[in-house]
């Protein structure tokens, strides 16, 4: 067995647990995976024929804002709080006892973040397509479903700088105060069109907004600006998390080795 194949089985068998772990643990699996369906069967498929423009319906825009919600939410608590618990625990010092290299440890915690990801996307598509009324093809599902994923990144980078920074008794609350309110004024809970001025120029400066526009893009439904801005955006807050995920990383090493 090469190198390769070597570090592939080690990235392989820690993804495996990393995911048995969180399907054993009904609080993350329940919320991750139910907070956006419920909210599409109470406003998605409720509101499905309201118009929102240009041909667009309600059922379909909220595929798109629900999709990135899940996707916010399932990286946050698969980074987040997965990690900060770890810590508190102390198993995350005992991996780093190990020859076990730091990329297998995130690339699985990656892993986890985008299987329950798509599963949220699927099961938004087939509520929406199957009680919301919703039209969408093939082609514009498979951009959809591969901007979800991608988007994983800078909000597993978040993520990961809150699981390095806080105390695994304040994870969850942490993660949630970060999490629900982004959500609600980036425009994911209810169109952003609908909501007051002042929320609409807070929306700009939150990374969830603008992956919840560049979701909408690519299905084709109306947004707020240049889809291409709202990528930049997304790159930019992507850079920024990555620094303070990094500080926060030899910040925890220096405080436990020094």
């Amino acid at each position: 067995m090469n190198t390769f194949q070597r570090r592939s089985r080690l990235v392989w068998t820690e993804s495996r647990y990393e995911i048995l772990k969180h399907l054993r643990t009904p609080a993350f699996i329940v919320p991750t995976l139910t907070f956006p369906v419920l909210f599409y069967l109470f406003f998605g498929v409720a509101m499905g024929g309201r118009g929102m423009g240009s041909g667009a319906t309600m059922s379909v825009y909220l595929i798109a804002t629900y999709g990135a919600f899940g996707v916010i939410g399932t990286a946050l608590s698969s980074f987040g709080v997965s990690l900060a618990l770890e810590r508190g625990q102390g198993l995350l010092q005992l991996k780093q006892a190990t020859p076990m290299p730091l990329y297998a440890y995130i690339f699985a915690k990656l892993a986890s973040a985008t299987l329950f990801s798509s599963i949220v996307t699927i099961a938004l598509f087939v509520m929406g397509t199957a009680f919301g009324g919703a039209q969408l093809d093939v082609s514009q599902f498979a951009m959809l479903f591969a901007t979800l994923v991608v988007g994983t990144i800078p909000f597993a980078l978040l993520g990961l700088t809150v699981g390095y920074v806080v105390s695994a008794e304040a994870a969850v609350a942490v993660i949630n105060v970060l999490y629900l309110p982004m959500g609600f004024l980036s425009g994911l809970w209810v169109p952003i069109d609908f909501m007051p001025a002042m929320v609409k120029q807070i929306a700009t400066f939150l990374p969830a907004f603008h992956f919840g526009q560049l979701a909408l893009s690519v299905i084709d439904m109306p947004i707020r600006g240049h889809a291409a801005l709202h990528a930049v955006a997304l790159i930019g807050f992507s850079l920024i998390f990555l620094a303070t995920a990094i500080a926060a990383y030899r910040f925890d090493r220096r405080k436990n080795y020094a």
